[in-house]
């Protein structure tokens, strides 16, 4: 199909009474190509990368770390130990939780986890928040590589396919989550921006300019957490889109969260469109799953920030 047919397609759904959606120029099976599979693919690819982009650059500045991404602070482990349950013990086994909505309580409940564990004298410190994201996602980690290897043979596979991320199952309904998610947490994001600079300062000078850093801490790991969450429970572990992503857009246009957010989703976005298109091309017709597309882009990207000179161009300072 041509990329003039695809548009019509997707323009006669929108817009009813085109004349080409009747006059047999185009096929069913073409409408069900591209309306019922090719179009929910993308969108949720955009929706996936936006959401994991924004969720990395919120953790960032919540730990005022460069590294800082929904892996490192366990959020997409927890969400991965409960679709995994869904997948090994069934639905019924869980009172009946769908895998979507098991994934999305696996992230809550690790959330709350590291808040809790992250608190020192009633305060959230960012050191103590790194710490126990890393050590609570080790151990979830170890939980879900637990379930997989103890699962029918039959049930492993769906298991590594989601643990490594794949948007092939969308459907419209499925982009209803992560769609209301981004839009919500792009609107806090958006009337937090001076805050959020304020803080990437330091607690001493946020606090000078009335900012309670304890308080905003613990919001924008909840909306981090629950945005990542929904996410991961449409579209299954993809790392390294929260670490790379946030890095370019600082280095395209600086620091200020006002600039730097929305550039962050609309590069997320774009990012793992590209990405899934090389994952349903590059090894056709055996699918590459996300996550190791992504990690191939990530982990070389991780290691540069390693370095003290690649930190202080993302904004980071010494």
């Amino acid at each position: 199909m041509s990329l003039g047919e695809a548009a019509q397609i997707v323009i006669g759904h929108l817009v009813p009474g085109m004349p080409w959606m009747s006059d047999g120029s185009l096929t069913p099976l073409q409408d069900q190509a591209v309306w019922q599979f090719r179009l929910p693919r993308t969108l949720l690819a955009a929706l996936a990368g936006a959401g994991l982009a924004l969720a990395g650059a919120l953790m960032q500045v919540t730990v005022r770390n460069p590294l800082a991404e929904p892996y490192i602070l366990g959020v997409s482990s927890g969400a991965s130990v409960g679709a995994v349950l869904v997948i090994v013990f069934g639905s019924a086994a869980l009172g009946g939780l769908s895998l979507n909505v098991a994934a999305f309580a696996g992230a809550l409940a690790a959330c709350v986890a590291v808040g809790a564990l992250a608190r020192k004298d009633g305060a959230l410190s960012p050191m103590r928040m790194i710490l126990a994201g890393v050590a609570l996602g080790t151990l979830l980690s170890a939980v879900t590589s637990y379930l997989t290897i103890s699962t029918d043979a039959q049930n492993v596979v769906s298991v590594l396919f989601f643990l490594l991320g794949s948007v092939s199952a969308a459907s419209m309904p499925s982009l209803i989550g992560p769609a209301v998610a981004l839009v919500v947490a792009g609107v806090i994001a958006a009337l937090l921006a001076r805050s959020l600079n304020a803080l990437l300062t330091g607690d001493e000078s946020a606090v000078s300019l009335g900012v309670n850093a304890s308080r905003l801490r613990g919001l924008l790991l909840v909306v981090a957490s629950l945005l990542t969450g929904t996410v991961v429970s449409v579209a299954g572990g993809i790392g390294f889109v929260g670490l790379v992503i946030p890095h370019i857009a600082r280095i395209a246009v600086g620091a200020d969260h006002r600039r730097m957010l929305p550039v962050t989703v609309l590069g997320g976005a774009v990012f793992l469109m590209i990405a899934d298109l090389l994952a349903r091309t590059v090894a056709a017709p055996t699918e590459i799953p996300l996550g190791i597309l992504t990690a191939f882009v990530g982990a070389p990207f991780f290691l540069w920030l390693m370095r003290r000179n690649g930190a202080e161009r993302a904004g980071f300072g010494r």
